[in-house]
């Protein structure tokens, strides 16, 4: 099997798996497919898995940019995007260009210093990952969920309901724009110029090339056989082979090995170099540049601020709610712990089996643009899952047992009597206390037979489901989030012979 025949065949199956991670809307999903999102570099990195980050560097450092090559979804996405180019338009070919070394350079120390200065939000912009994740999650999901339906409705025809209907619905609409605007972008630029994106604007393909510039098999010229002829260069998809003066710039190569196949007089190998040749190999590395113009400021798809605001017309008797605190999800421990850790490749959004995750907007501030927040329209948060915990692959969301997510205060319940049925309708109502599991809310008299909610907020842990099923319009009782998740107090008292603390360790 050639190198290339096997670099297509790793790369089809890690695409191919990571892609039905975030489309899976039935969570069939197990869990070592969950292991290829915290294999990733930057989820490796920013969750501490350092024997992971040594691994891809060294597996670098030997064979060169495999990763971008065959485990990286987005610069997968973008081979495929090159590949579906050359069938419509065979005669379009690169060449070589120069290195963008000030721009590649640039945009590194910027993702850098802005997470050094708390500012993640870059990072998750940037990151090949989570910018892949985001693509799957608002744009292939939603597709793969209508092709399903189409065949539910086609088999449920036939008695065969072997596939079921399930609602498709807009998780953000500036996490869906931005999620269009990076696949319009980054495929375009695969459509014009094949890896662009990841050899100038890409953090991880700086890092793993400026390394893969000391691997020990490169791809090297046999300068008595080759003649100059520009096939290796027309074929090769990151531009960064100068068949001219026959070199190679080795922190641009993804190791993709189409020049290998290419050459016909097979002037092209990749192995160790020749002893004697080390010396002048090396001075040639530093020829060697590639072509890409800076200007996209492709940052600048990072911060949309249109709101979408909902200004409801309502009796001046009742309050609009309006939330202080975002609702962080189970294991986020704090809403600084998730600004510093959370990527934003909305696994947990598309796993969320409640439907209750959504990207955040402003909700945690100008840095937090993207992140999941915990929103309760849809559904609220099951006791007993802990998917989110369980399939993040940064530890923004630590795993938490079933017992410590049953005990886990991430809010507190807020009532607002003037809007709530019983205060207006004089009905009788109490779907908030049924739906309560800690009793967080109850019900007391109120007048005559009709009884109105009391709450407890200490004793409340947060789970949205008094929010979820009240049927006022603006809510009558809704949660608060808390900036730092605890235990709640009516579990430290039941535990409080096994001297349980007052909040996570995690």
């Amino acid at each position: 099997m050639k190198l290339k025949h096997f670099r297509i065949f790793l790369a089809i199956i890690a695409f191919s798996l990571l892609t039905l991670l975030f489309i899976d809307f039935a969570n069939k999903s197990t869990d070592h497919l969950f292991r290829l999102a915290h294999i990733q570099f930057v989820p490796a990195l920013l969750s501490g898995m350092f024997i992971v980050v040594a691994f891809w560097l060294i597996l670098t450092l030997l064979f060169g940019r495999v990763y971008c090559s065959m485990i990286c979804p987005l610069g997968i996405f973008q081979d495929i995007i090159t590949w579906i180019r050359k069938r419509f338009r065979p005669k379009m070919k690169q060449s070589f260009s120069k290195e963008k070394k000030v721009l590649r350079f640039s945009v590194l120390i910027v993702v850098i210093g802005s997470y050094l200065a708390g500012i993640t939000s870059i990072l998750s912009l940037l990151d090949p990952y989570s910018a892949y994740g985001r693509i799957a999650t608002h744009l292939f999901r939603p597709a793969y969920m209508a092709g399903n339906n189409v065949l539910a409705a086609a088999f449920n025809h036939f008695e065969n309901y072997t596939f079921y209907h399930v609602d498709i619905y807009t998780l953000s609409f500036v996490s869906l724009l931005i999620a269009l605007l990076t696949f319009l972008v980054i495929g375009a630029l695969a459509a014009l110029y094949g890896r662009t994106w990841c050899n100038t604007i890409c953090p991880v393909g700086t890092v793993l090339g400026y390394v893969s510039k000391l691997s020990l098999f490169k791809v090297r010229f046999d300068e008595q056989s080759c003649i100059s002829c520009g096939l290796c260069e027309k074929a090769c998809k990151a531009s960064c082979i100068d068949s001219h003066n026959k070199t190679v710039d080795y922190s641009r190569c993804v190791a993709c090995y189409d020049c290998l196949t290419t050459c016909k007089r097979h002037s092209l190998s990749y192995k160790l170099p020749a002893k004697k040749q080390a010396v002048p190999e090396q001075e040639n590395v530093d020829q060697s540049k590639r072509r890409f113009f800076g200007a996209m400021a492709v940052a600048a798809v990072a911060v949309p601020t249109t709101l979408m605001a909902k200004n409801l017309s309502l009796p001046s008797s009742k309050k609009t709610v309006n939330k202080k605190e975002p609702l962080s999800p189970p294991g986020s421990i704090s809403h600084k712990h998730l600004l510093e850790t959370c990527t934003a490749c909305h696994l947990c959004v598309s796993k969320c089996p409640s439907r209750i995750l959504k990207p955040a907007l402003l909700e945690y501030g100008a840095a937090g643009i993207m992140l999941p927040r915990m929103d309760f329209e849809h559904g609220f948060c099951n006791a007993d899952c802990t998917m989110c915990s369980d399939v993040c692959p940064t530890d923004a969301l630590v795993k938490l047992t079933k017992k410590e997510k049953n005990t886990l205060q991430m809010g507190r319940v807020v009532f607002i009597k003037t809007n709530c049925v019983v205060y207006n309708d004089e009905t009788s109502c109490g779907a908030c206390s049924e739906h309560c599991r800690t009793q967080a809310v109850s019900m007391v008299p109120y007048k005559g037979v009709l009884t109105i909610p009391s709450i407890n907020p200490d004793i409340c842990v947060g789970c949205g489901g008094c929010e979820y099923v009240c049927p006022a319009t603006p809510k009558a009782i809704y949660v608060e989030g808390n900036p730092v998740h605890r235990k709640a107090k009516a579990f430290q008292d039941a535990d409080a012979t096994e001297a349980a603390p007052d909040s996570f360790g995690f």
